[in-house]
């Protein structure tokens, strides 16, 4: 049986990245401490990063880091329609923090409109708020962790 487990994280060092087995010999790896993922098939040199980069932000590319196994690890975007967004924003490598920004319900007349199409909510400019290197703090922010 494969079971998921946590382990130490090789970017952050802090002991809750989240380690899910994808089949007998590769693994998923998401950071809880500093909000990056990878998996064992993102290998420098052996993944064309290329392609997979085409839709990044510039940002995201910049700021990638490449582990001692030669995994290289990239920010996740957390996007829940009922919640909201987390993500990392900045202008820079030298400049990012994690941002968060909430949802709220869309009234009857945006309902109708094509571009809420299967919408039922969307995001709240005025929420935008942002957290430093604190990952976990946007998570609660748009409220990942209460129950539905």
């Amino acid at each position: 049986m494969i079971n998921d487990k946590l382990a130490i994280c090789p970017k952050c060092g802090c002991d809750g990245c989240y380690i899910t087995p994808i089949n007998e010999t590769k693994s998923n790896y998401f950071c809880w401490g500093c909000g990056y993922q990878t998996n064992d098939l993102m290998k420098a040199g052996e993944f064309d990063f290329t392609a997979y980069e085409e839709t990044l932000p510039e940002l995201y590319k910049d700021i990638k880091y490449e582990d001692k196994e030669g995994r290289v690890w990239y920010p996740i975007v957390i996007n829940l329609d009922t919640k909201g967004t987390v993500f990392l924003n900045g202008k820079n490598a030298e400049d990012v923090q994690w941002s968060a920004i909430k949802v709220i319900e869309l009234t009857e007349e945006e309902k109708t409109e094509r571009k809420y199409m299967d919408k039922t909510h969307k995001s709240d400019s005025k929420s935008l708020k942002y957290f430093g290197n604190d990952f976990i703090e946007a998570c609660d922010y748009i409220g990942i962790f209460e129950k539905d």
